[in-house]
């Protein structure tokens, strides 16, 4: 299977100066397939934790964004229970200047500024909004059980 060169070249940069707290490594038998590990972020409520996403770009990459999604269960008012992500880039605000790099660099900092405003699961929206300590607590709790590092 031939990559388009911008792939390529995003590819040999996320190898050659991988983004801090984040590895992507496309499968072999698909190049379009990453494995992602995210560490939580200093200071938030996932720091500690390895938070294993999947990213696929799809044909149309960079004109469409790439599929991201958490596989890793997380509590967090914009990322729902089957880990899809509530972000701009991902949606109406991508553009084909952004890179893979900067997409998950953007993931990682979403984990640091939860935004219960804009929810993509709205049960942890409200307990958030309700009571930030509760929600701060179970998402250090969940963290704890389900992102250890292996």
């Amino acid at each position: 299977m031939t990559l388009p060169k911008r792939i390529t070249k995003e590819i040999e940069r996320l190898m050659a100066e991988p983004a801090p707290g984040i590895s992507a490594t496309p499968h072999e038998d698909n190049l379009r397939y990453f494995d992602v590990v995210v560490d939580g972020p200093t200071p938030s409520p996932y720091e500690g934790g390895a938070f294993k996403l999947e990213l696929f770009l799809p044909e149309d990459y960079p004109l469409s964004p790439p599929k991201v999604r958490f596989l890793t269960k997380i509590y967090h008012p914009n990322i729902d229970k089957l880990g899809r992500i509530c972000l701009d880039i991902l949606k109406d605000k991508w553009s084909p200047a952004l890179q893979i790099r900067t997409l998950l660099l953007s993931v990682q900092a979403l984990l640091s500024a939860p935004n219960p405003d804009d929810p993509l699961a709205n049960d942890v929206a409200q307990n958030w909004k309700d009571s930030e300590k509760s929600a701060i607590a179970t998402a250090q709790e969940w963290t704890r059980l389900y992102a250890k590092r292996e």
